[in-house]
């Protein structure tokens, strides 16, 4: 883990601190009245001036969320809300299939979109000749 796009419902200085001992940076916009000294944290202050200094370069990071919120939305719209699997095993393993089941449809639909032939089974030869290596 990199970095991290939250809303600014976890801006807390608990959270960036978190986020940042598990070795990423935190991109969670500051509210209007956010003062830049916030009970003598450091990485609060940093990220405050890096948000107010740089907000073009601090908003292409935090909208990665965009397509992750997008993702999520076009799974629950095409899937539905909830798993079908009881046990957690088969939780992941149905989520893992939709997720195979969205790439593949996104992928198909930009190939006939752009004009973009795809060829599977020199895909898979190159992928198989990778994990031999």
């Amino acid at each position: 883990m990199k970095e991290v796009s939250a809303d600014k419902a976890y801006l807390a200085r608990e959270n960036l601190n978190k986020i940042a001992e598990k070795g990423a940076i935190p991109f969670i916009p500051f509210k209007s009245n956010s003062v830049w000294n916030q009970k003598g944290s450091r990485l609060w202050k940093e990220m405050w001036l890096f948000f107010y200094q740089n907000q073009e370069e601090f908003m292409r990071h935090y909208h990665a969320r965009s397509n992750v919120e997008t993702t999520f939305s076009m799974l629950k719209r095409i899937y539905g809300n909830y798993l079908r699997m009881k046990s957690e095993t088969g939780q992941i393993n149905e989520i893992l299939m939709k997720c195979l089941c969205h790439n593949l449809t996104v992928l198909v639909q930009e190939s006939f979109e752009l004009g973009i032939k795809i060829d599977f089974k020199n895909c898979a030869e190159m992928y198989f000749a990778q994990k031999v290596e």
